[in-house]
């Protein structure tokens, strides 16, 4: 099982570059993955169903991922998790065979969407298997993730974007409420595993609570009232979506999620008042709703809503008998209503229309698709010889029975169903009317038939497949029972009194009883009630409440609205003394509550720790006087970096070169910065910049100051035990096979801390870029081109940029000799020839040393950080020199794709280990010894080290073209247009 979601998550990644080659045909290719896993499934039938009678024979897997707080990638298949995953990957197979040709000619974002498909394919498999209740709680959320990304497909209509978000919203809700629920859970239990938790059956009013706050995530995710209207809105999705998410997968995970919790918790005291009565009261809304409508997806939407209550209803109740009959008619929905959203796509692909008023007579022409469409919708009524009227018979006798005992509730869910029921077949025979029936224009004349273009055969493969399975099913009804008996008979809630379920309880003949009568007469009825409705003009009507769950939503999106722009309007008023004041202000209020809090404190203090601090401090202090007095931007800005260059010196006078070299780089690249910064700003501070209330700022300043050095002195004296830093350097020598502590401690022993800032560093780089480039991030500024053909002697000389393009420099021109590539493209008051000369010896030397720093950090000052700063000032060079062209040269790739393929491999090294079944950023260690060379190591974190480099370099080279050369484009261009900057 986790190697199959190895291989959907790998196959996700690939899919693109696979549709980049071949196009739509790579569905057919991606359609391979989960058929692999449906014949897995397949084969381990015979274990699963022997696991009934030994829960030790159930298959599964775990691996220990933090367990300290006793999580594991655990997975289990049992009858039910067997059965949601046969679904999963049958109807994913189908469904993006199915694509192959509904995306055919189509070429904008399919790999994309192919992708997410493949992904949320494997996402929903892993939620039906896994044991874990948090890790169920992580493929949740991926699917709502996943989904919000296949909704808006179409991101270009606003409706998509609309539908997408609005789904996303509510089922997020949710999910969030259900991670509550599982963390009560989980504590109350002591344990994670589902399986361990049901074994357990806790009680108490922490479980109900929980329990509710489950439901409320189960509810969310399967559209039940009042989540119910993201589902039709979903329909701005693909067919194919609509299929798969809100027909086979997604909307099953909540169901799927009441099946697993119901035969422990059905007789607690919130479970059936919460399942039935919403459950019955979709059941009727979705039903009522579909009669109305003339879309053809739209129709099948608020039946799946009015289909997904019905389920709630009956495996919400959870007696065993009950149980059974839902599983078979999670089957049957799965099988006829992903049919149904097929069949309705092909009719949309050929005759760009779904609107029930405008097709006519398609049955005719299209025999194959209607006997398809007939049988599922045979199926979704209940009619023999489908499964559907197997499942839906045993559920009325389930019900009848509960009923016949005096239950409340079985009388109520009996009257739910019957009433869905009735009103399934009206909108049942709605869609056959719609989609293939001839119909008559508003003077009782038959309208002509809508002309049918004959689609590809391959078009039509998966929806008669899962038609034709429904019918198949039927008369195999006994092997279902057969499949499904074991955990349908465990099914029995603490204190159930309820008999023994019957080995053949699903068929399609149990003699006269009342369940067949009551299947049969519903049928009728919703027969006859669809031309009643036809008659009546339902669907012209207005809605029929004048208040509706949608209208709650929109009115709470703009009361969140409303209230940010208040929130906004109160807290952001363009001041930033305002803010930074503040933020002063509540840490100097924390941290005297605490300080006072805490008691008297020992401290330990000393004068200095070597002559160096006495010289240097006052220094610092001084500088940072002169900063406050500073009336030029840059002067302040240099007087502050002198305090920065002081903690260089105190850091190299204190034993740590590491931190001396990084803050004088850091120190360096911070300066370079704010000079690119301030050619935009006026040099001179002027009076409007000029300080208000400065007795208060001085007091709020000192204040600031006075705390920090108390808390550091409190700080020093409140140590109680041994730093975990003592043992560092021998974890660092065992561990990372580093002598280096600091570079060790990076890329090794606090790992996880790097890998957050890279993603900081990422985000800040991604955050710069999009201020300053104003429509797209493409660097468009610095592309070279090869040299032309010419002389040897020309082919040597520089590049030099006109206003007619590249032009190589000869030797008759008067301008000086470019020693830098951009070098001619400067202006001649701006340029230094002197510069250019050292740029060009040094720049290879400063990249060979910031490499050296790279590979040496690992037992000797540098590293990763290091190096990637010291790459970065060499780029820095390039450009102080030769401007934006000459930066180009020096870097000819793209910021983004730095920054990214650091992350990528800085992350790949954190994982890496994870597939040999050690720790996440376990280092392994190769030494060699070569001839010459002499004895060498080699350490993987070095990997992890490559990936800070780069995204360091990134960080640079984007601050570069944004702060630096797309600000010099944006001033020439205001400049050529007259404007004074």
């Amino acid at each position: 099982m986790l190697t199959l979601l190895a291989v959907f998550a790998l196959a996700s990644l690939l899919l693109p570059l696979l549709v980049s080659w071949i196009g739509a045909r790579a569905f057919a290719v991606a359609a391979l993955v989960p058929a692999a896993a449906f014949v897995h499934l397949v084969v381990l039938t015979p274990q699963v169903l022997a696991g009934s009678g030994d829960p030790a024979l159930v298959p599964r897997e775990s691996i220990d991922w933090i367990p300290q707080l006793g999580l594991s990638l655990s997975f289990r298949l049992d009858e039910l998790s067997w059965l949601l995953a046969l679904i999963v990957t049958g109807v994913g197979a189908l469904v993006l065979l199915y694509c192959r040709w509904y995306f055919r000619g189509s070429k904008e974002g399919i790999g994309q969407f192919a992708a997410v498909l493949l992904a949320f394919a494997g996402a929903m498999y892993g939620l039906v298997t896994t044991d874990d209740l948090v890790l169920l709680v992580m493929f949740w959320e991926l699917t709502s993730i996943l989904s919000y990304l296949l909704i808006g497909h179409y991101h270009r209509r606003g409706a998509s974007r609309r539908a997408a978000l609005q789904a996303l919203l509510v089922t997020t809700l949710g999910g969030l409420a259900m991670f509550i629920g599982v963390v009560f859970l989980a504590v109350d239990a002591g344990t994670s595993s589902m399986s361990r938790i049901l074994e357990l059956a806790p009680t108490g009013p922490l479980v109900d609570a929980a329990i509710v706050l489950l439901l409320v995530g189960a509810l969310s995710k399967s559209a039940i009232f009042p989540f119910h209207f993201w589902l039709p809105g979903a329909m701005a999705a693909p067919t194919p979506v609509s299929a798969y998410l809100h027909a086979a997968a997604m909307v099953k995970a909540g169901i799927y999620l009441i099946a697993r919790f119901a035969p422990v918790f059905a007789l607690s005291g919130p479970w059936r008042p919460i399942t039935i009565t919403l459950g019955v009261f979709t059941m009727l809304l979705g039903g009522v709703q579909a009669l109305r409508e003339t879309d053809l997806k739209r129709i099948l939407a608020f039946g799946t809503v009015s289909q997904l209550g019905f389920f709630t209803v009956v495996l919400g109740y959870g007696t065993p008998d009950a149980m059974l009959a839902g599983l078979a008619l999670v089957i049957s929905h799965a099988l006829f209503k992903s049919s149904l959203f097929l069949i309705v796509g092909v009719i949309d692909r050929q005759l760009s229309t779904r609107d029930v008023n405008e097709i006519s007579g398609v049955g005719r022409q299209a025999p194959l698709l209607a006997i398809s469409g007939f049988l599922a919708v045979g199926s979704m009524m209940g009619i023999p010889p489908t499964i559907g009227f197997a499942a839906k018979e045993s559920t009325l006798a389930a019900l009848f029975d509960e009923s016949q005992r005096g239950s409340p509730w079985g009388i109520v869910a009996l009257a739910g169903v019957i009433l869905g029921s009735i009103l399934t077949a009206a909108y049942g025979a709605r869609f056959l009317w719609g989609a293939f029936w001839r119909k008559k224009d508003a003077a009782g004349a038959y309208m002509p038939d809508t002309e049918w273009p004959s689609p590809p055969f391959g078009f039509l493969v998966s929806p008669v497949i899962l038609a034709f399975a429904t019918l198949v099913l039927g008369p195999l009804a006994s092997a279902v029972t057969v499949v499904l008996y074991g955990f349908a008979d465990d099914a029995k809630a603490p204190g159930y009194d309820g008999s023994a379920l019957d080995p053949g309880y699903l068929a399609l003949w149990h003699g006269l009883a009342p369940a067949l009568f009551l299947s049969l007469g519903a049928v009728l009825l919703g027969l006859a009630l669809f031309p009643l409705t036809r008659r009546l003009g339902w669907g012209r009507r207005p809605r029929l409440l004048p208040f509706t769950a949608q209208d709650a939503y929109y009115l709470a999106m703009r009361s969140v609205d409303r209230l940010s722009v208040v929130t906004t309007s109160l807290t952001q008023r363009g001041s930033l003394p305002v803010y930074v004041g503040t933020i002063f202000v509540v840490v100097i209020a924390a941290e005297a509550t605490a300080l006072i809090a805490g008691g008297p404190a020992n401290a330990q203090l000393s004068a200095w720790h070597t002559p160096v601090q006495l010289v240097v401090a006052p220094i610092m202090i001084f500088a940072g006087l002169l900063a406050i007095r500073a009336q030029k931007r840059y002067t302040g800005v240099v007087l502050v970096s002198v305090t920065g260059l002081g903690m260089v010196v105190l850091f190299g006078t204190s034993g740590a070169p590491d931190l001396a070299l990084t803050q004088i780089l850091v120190e360096t690249v911070t300066l370079v910065t704010f000079a690119l910064v301030l050619r935009r700003l006026p040099a001179r501070m002027g009076e409007h910049n000029a300080s208000v209330g400065r007795v208060p700022r001085a007091i709020l300043g000192i204040a600031a100051g006075v705390m920090m050095a108390c808390v550091a002195i409190v700080a020093t004296g409140s140590r109680v035990a041994d730093p975990i830093s003592a043992a560092f350097p021998k974890l660092a020598y065992e561990l990372g096979h580093g002598k280096n502590v600091v570079n060790v401690a990076l890329v090794d022993l606090r790992g996880w801390d790097t890998m957050g800032e890279l993603s900081v560093l990422v985000l800040a780089a991604t955050g710069v870029a999009s201020l300053v480039f104003v429509t797209h991030r493409a660097d468009r500024l610095s592309a070279t081109r090869a040299l032309p053909e010419g002389p040897r002697t020309a082919r040597r000389r520089p590049l030099v940029e006109t206003t007619e393009g590249v032009r190589v420099q000869t030797a008759g021109d008067t301008a000086p000799r470019a020693w830098l590539v951009g070098g001619g493209n400067v202006k001649p008051e701006n340029r230094s020839i002197l510069l250019e000369v050292i740029v060009r010896i040094l720049f290879h030397t400063i990249i060979v040393v910031s490499i050296y720093l790279l590979f040496a950090g690992h037992n000797a000052p540098g590293g990763g950080f290091a190096g990637g700063l010291v790459a970065g000032m060499a780029l820095v060079m390039r450009y102080i020199a030769g401007g934006r062209w000459e930066l180009g040269a020096a870097a000819p790739t793209d910021a983004g794709r730095l920054l990214g393929a650091g992350l990528i491999l800085a992350v790949g090294a954190a994982v890496v280990p994870l597939f040999f079944g050690l720790a996440p950023l376990s280092s392994a260690v190769w030494e060699a010894e070569i001839p010459v060379v002499g004895h060498i190591e080699f350490v993987s974190s070095t990997f992890f080290d490559i990936g800070v480099y780069l995204v360091v370099i990134g960080l640079v080279l984007d601050v570069l073209r944004s702060l630096g050369a797309e600000v010099d484009r944006q001033t020439l261009e205001m400049r050529a247009r007259g404007v004074d900057i």
